[in-house]
C-alpha cells in the first residue's frame, strides 16, 4: 500500500509538469473513460489444445497506463522491456510499475496507471475507469493469457483524443502477442527462455508456422479476435459515480471449417 502511494503521489505530480509535444491534442479539459476488456477465448473460437485445467483458461489482471508520446509501455517488432517480459511471463507487475514510475519521475511522460480485475475463465468482462490529460491523451495496456509462456494481449498508444475533442466511444479487436522472451509453442510448455531475446510478434494462425503452436490454423485466414477492449467516455454527471456494467452485444467468433 505505501508503494502504491508513493507511486500515484509521483504520477500526480508527474502530470502537472510540461512534456514533449502533443500539441495535436487540443482539447482543455481532462477526460474520464470506462474501459471495457471482453475475454473471447473460447473452446469453440479456439479448439487446439484449449487449457482446461492445472490451471484452464483464463486472464490476468489488466495493468495501463495514460501517457504522452514519450513513453512506450511495449511496441510490436520492438523488444519487451524487463517488467513487460515478467508480467507476459509469470503476471508479476512490479517491474512494470518501476517502469512506469521511472517515466513519470525522469521525462514526465506519464499520466496515471490503471488497473482492472482478472478473469477465472477464458470468457468474460473486467472493468475499470481511467483519465487521460491533453498532453498525456494516449493509452496502453497489457493483459497476460494464463497459462502462457510468454503471450499476452493490448494495446500500444491508443490516441483518444482527435483534435479539440475528446474519442466518445472505441472499440478495438485484440489478438495475441508474442513478448519474444520465452521459446515455448504451447500453453502449457515449460519455461525455457529465448537467448538471446526476441522482439515483440503477433501470433496468427501461421506464425509461429508450426503445428505444435497453439494457435496453429492452418485452415483460417487470421485468428478470431482473442479479446475486445471498449472504452466510453463518461459524461460529466457520471464523474465520482460508479459507472455501470456494460453487458456488450455478443459477436460470432467461432471457427469455420470450411474457410481456406
Amino acid at each position: 500500500k505505501v508503494i502504491w502511494t508513493v507511486l500515484v503521489t509521483i504520477l500526480g505530480c508527474a502530470s502537472s509538469l510540461p512534456v514533449g509535444d502533443d500539441s495535436l491534442c487540443t482539447a482543455e479539459e481532462l477526460a474520464k473513460y470506462k474501459i471495457i476488456f471482453t475475454g473471447k477465448w473460447s473452446q469453440i473460437a479456439f479448439p487446439k489444445q484449449y487449457p482446461l485445467y492445472r490451471p484452464p483458461a483464463q486472464w490476468s489482471s489488466l495493468l495501463g497506463v495514460t501517457h504522452s508520446s514519450d513513453y512506450s509501455m511495449w511496441k510490436k517488432n520492438e523488444y519487451a522491456s524487463n517488467g513487460v517480459r515478467d508480467f507476459a511471463e509469470k503476471g508479476e507487475a512490479w517491474v512494470l510499475m518501476k517502469e512506469i514510475e521511472e517515466a513519470g519521475e525522469k521525462i514526465q511522460s506519464v499520466h496515471g496507471i490503471f488497473s482492472a480485475p482478472a478473469i477465472s475463465s477464458g470468457t468474460g468482462q473486467t472493468s475499470t475507469e481511467l483519465e487521460v490529460h491533453p498532453r498525456h491523451p494516449l493509452v496502453s495496456f497489457v493483459v497476460r493469457i494464463v497459462p502462457s509462456p510468454d503471450w499476452f494481449v493490448g494495446i500500444d498508444s491508443l490516441n483518444l483524443c482527435e483534435g479539440d475533442h475528446w474519442t466518445e466511444e472505441i472499440s478495438v479487436d485484440l489478438f495475441p502477442y508474442d513478448a519474444g522472451t520465452d521459446s515455448g509453442f504451447t500453453f502449457s510448455s515449460p519455461n525455457f527462455a529465448t537467448i538471446p531475446q526476441d522482439t515483440v510478434t503477433e501470433i496468427t494462425c501461421s506464425s509461429p508456422n508450426h503445428p505444435a503452436n497453439s494457435f496453429y490454423y492452418p485452415k483460417l485466414k487470421i485468428l478470431p479476435p482473442i479479446a475486445q477492449v471498449t472504452m466510453l467516455k463518461m459524461k460529466k454527471s457520471q464523474l465520482g459515480l460508479s459507472a455501470p456494467f456494460i453487458n456488450l452485444p455478443a459477436k460470432s467468433n467461432e471457427i469455420i471449417d470450411s474457410v481456406s
